[in-house]
């Protein structure tokens, strides 16, 4: 069974940094991407950032390219978003997903544009100003 957990999201001053972590379990090694994806209020899910779980590439969403940084620890499970420069505009549930990578694709290729079946619970995460 795959499970996700999120965990590191907080109340943080604009400006400031956070970083989410997600504990992935139940996933064949080196088969998979993972996510982080956002929901604001009143907003549909935005997907921010993506690591292949096999090679480590990494895709992010133009609107957080420059200001964060997802990684991936595959001996821990361990997949980390970390936040610089918070603005208001990022408060938002922050959720991780996990997809089965298409054989001989590049992530690039296929993540922005694909449904993830694996969820975690969410994190809130709280951008005052």
């Amino acid at each position: 069974e795959v499970q996700l957990v999120e965990s590191g999201g907080g109340l943080v001053q604009a400006g400031g940094s956070l970083r989410l972590s997600c504990a992935f379990s139940g996933l064949t090694p080196h088969e998979y991407a993972i996510g982080w994806f956002r929901r604001g209020p009143g907003l549909k899910r935005e997907g921010l950032a993506y690591i292949s779980t096999a090679d480590g590439s990494t895709v992010y969403a133009d609107s957080v390219k420059g200001r964060f940084t997802i990684s991936i620890d595959n001996a821990k499970r361990m997949v980390y978003l970390q936040m610089n420069t918070l603005k208001p505009d990022d408060t938002a549930v922050y959720n991780c997903g996990a997809e089965r990578a298409p054989p001989h694709l590049p992530l690039s290729q296929w993540a922005i544009r694909t449904y993830f079946a694996f969820w975690g619970q969410g994190s809130q995460v709280t951008v005052s100003s």
